[in-house]
């Protein structure tokens, strides 16, 4: 009995399925061109069913409070007005208006755009912020002197995150 081009084509089919199985592949695609029978394109897959796996929030206990001398107990508690005070609720605050890394100077080696003292004019570049690949540069939103830096040079920051205090 003569073997037909289709029994080779089911034996190449059962050889790519096993190939599939034994190197627990999820698809093989083969196109083949024959000289006068044409073209065989399969493709062979198996559709196993996605595995979700839910992860369980780990329960984080309350930090203990930090241990206080003798000598503290009899000495007047600060209020919570006098904790230092959160740069990004400052009204001078200059903040990020993307995710990115900031940069405190234009290239590496270079002096900085601004120090703390520095006196800026509105609209100047105060920091520059690289979000995907791009340099964007963050102008002042007032003159003003240069208070505080937060950041430093290099940082990851968030949208809204504050850079800087400019009074």
């Amino acid at each position: 009995m003569t073997e037909k081009p289709q029994d080779s084509d089911v034996a190449f089919i059962r050889a790519l399925a096993e190939l599939l199985r034994e190197n627990d592949l999820s698809e093989v695609e083969v196109k083949r061109d024959y000289a006068d029978e044409g073209k065989l394109q399969v493709r062979v897959s198996r559709n196993a069913a996605p595995v979700t796996v839910a992860a369980q929030p780990v329960p984080v206990p309350p930090p203990l409070p930090a241990p206080v001398s003798p000598e503290a107990k009899d000495m007047p508690q600060a209020s919570p007005a006098a904790s230092p005070e959160d740069p990004a609720a400052h009204p001078g605050a200059v903040t990020s208006p993307m995710v990115g890394t900031v940069y405190l100077q234009p290239e590496p080696g270079t002096e900085p755009f601004v120090k703390v003292g520095s006196t800026v004019s509105e609209g100047q570049t105060v920091v520059i912020v690289e979000a995907m690949k791009t340099m964007n540069h963050i102008p002042a939103p007032k003159s003003g002197t240069v208070k505080r830096i937060v950041v430093a040079d290099g940082d990851p920051v968030e949208f809204g995150a504050p850079l800087m205090i400019i009074e």
